[in-house]
């Protein structure tokens, strides 16, 4: 089973996200998406620094592609991804807007911001030119299932969210500037200083959402550790890794061997909050419970 990192959904200084690409390129991963997913304002502060982390990515055997942004409205955002579309490397679309801007013919990728919920929509997509899709993250194991049957008889390959925050929504909004009595035109960017979200809780005080710029995120790490067996089953044949700023590349490493066999979900699960102890995991969209909610590993796989 393949792995993807995902593109870097928060706002990080120019330095740490050229270390972070660095780092990456030293882990077993297969696949590397980057750019940037959220907020065109961002981009500016380490588009220069994109060509040497292809470079190196690709160097050390990485399969590279480029996101679009989630959401388009701007002018200066269509030149970007007019612009995005010339690099020559694959594009992953997280608008639907951005098939406008393929050549006919292109080969692309989609990602867990297109809700692709049916089959119907698959064979779309398929006749376009996809060639991997990344489910949204709240279909449960049945759905991904059948998916996956419909996608293998189309020589489509089907990722499914492996470990990290879900992205639940984009707004033309932004929260972290209006948190600061800020307008979204004068955010002054105060996203920086929450390099992975921001995190809201109820009036009572109970763990809610993670607030990043115009993006809300899960409050919990979704992780599949414990449906390893059934998405191979199903005919998953890779799982995307949403990038954190504490001990990502050891995750990457706990990952790899747990796919291959080599170590338990339990003993991820405890290496992971090793380095990052207020992590709250869950997995409920895929066992069909509430979404927040976190399954116990299968008796087969505790024995």
């Amino acid at each position: 089973m393949q792995l993807t990192v995902a593109p870097i959904p928060f706002f990080w200084s120019k330095d740490t996200w050229s270390a972070f690409y660095e780092e990456i390129a030293e882990t077993s991963v297969d696949r590397v998406v980057l750019g940037e997913l959220v907020c065109s304002k961002r981009l500016p502060f380490f588009q220069d620094q994109i060509p040497g982390a292809i470079e190196r990515l690709i160097a050390a055997g990485k399969d590279v592609a480029l996101t679009s942004l989630a959401l388009i409205t701007l002018k200066r955002e269509r030149k970007l991804t007019a612009d995005l579309v010339e690099m020559g490397l694959e594009v992953e679309i997280n608008d639907l807007s951005v098939l406008s801007y393929l050549p006919k013919g292109t080969n692309f990728s989609v990602g867990p911001l297109v809700n692709v919920y049916n089959e119907g929509t698959l064979r779309w997509l398929a006749s376009l030119g996809a060639t991997r899709i990344c489910l949204p993250p709240e279909l449960p194991l049945a759905s991904v299932e059948i998916l996956a049957k419909e996608a293998e008889a189309l020589g489509v390959t089907i990722e499914v969210w492996g470990h990290g925050r879900l992205p639940l929504a984009i707004s033309g909004r932004c929260y972290h500037a209006r948190l600061h009595g800020r307008t979204k035109d004068n955010c002054q960017f105060a996203c920086e200083d929450d390099p992975d979200g921001l995190d809201v809780a109820t009036l009572d005080g109970q763990p809610f959402l993670t607030m990043n710029g115009v993006q809300t995120l899960s409050d919990s790490y979704a992780t599949t550790v414990h449906q390893i067996d059934q998405l191979r089953a199903a005919g998953v044949t890779a799982l995307r890794l949403s990038p954190q700023s504490q001990g990502f590349a050891d995750l990457c490493h706990q990952y790899r061997a747990l796919v291959e066999g080599q170590c338990s979900s339990e003993a991820v699960l405890n290496a992971i909050t090793g380095q990052t102890p207020e992590i709250r995991f869950s997995d409920g969209f895929l066992t069909g419970d509430r979404g927040v909610a976190m399954s116990t590993p299968p008796i087969a796989a505790r024995t």
